[in-house]
């Protein structure tokens, strides 16, 4: 099963910042990514409301998960808030156990669904660990799984190195010492 840190980060990036691709780009699109994580039945199709609802819940909560690599308070992005206002929900103790269940049905119950796993996340420990790499050209939702809670990239392999070897060239120029080309 996966649990709501997850699923927060596999939304995040249904939209690659650097290929410009997104998995969402219709409204049958998010119905599909939906269905398949089993957030809206097999009668549910998103229209275009829901897919601009989805579209703001997603920017929103990339923009939230870049204030979790300094861990200072933040006020919750106008695109999270707005996308958040547009799914009521209601708290209930299904189970014995407090949960957040959407008041509205269908495709805006699945994405209600999706930012009920918010206070999910903080509720286990993991919201403060999922974050966006801070390369500006990626952007990809990861879960920061170091002691320290101190991961900046998604891949320290492709974009640290890309931040490194670009910090180094500019220190290099400053310095005036850049090889010629």
């Amino acid at each position: 099963m996966t649990g709501p840190a997850e699923l927060l980060r596999d939304f995040v990036n249904t939209y690659d910042v650097e290929g410009d691709a997104d998995d969402l780009a219709s409204p049958a699109e998010l119905t599909v990514w939906l269905r398949e994580r089993g957030l809206i039945g097999e009668a549910d199709r998103a229209v275009d409301r829901d897919l601009t609802v989805a579209t703001h819940l997603r920017e929103g909560l990339r923009g939230a998960l870049r204030h979790n690599h300094d861990g200072v308070p933040y006020e919750t992005p106008d695109e999270l808030d707005s996308a958040l206002a547009a799914l009521p929900m209601r708290v209930t103790l299904a189970g014995g156990a407090p949960t957040l269940e959407p008041t509205v049905c269908g495709v805006a119950a699945g994405l209600a669904r999706i930012a009920a796993l918010i206070p999910a996340a903080h509720a286990d420990g993991t919201w403060r660990r999922l974050k966006v790499c801070v390369e500006s050209t990626c952007q990809w939702a990861f879960i920061d799984s170091s002691k320290n809670r101190s991961r900046s990239w998604c891949s320290m392999r492709v974009c640290g190195n890309r931040t490194k070897t670009r910090a180094y060239r500019a220190r290099r120029q400053s310095e005036g010492t850049a090889r010629p080309s």
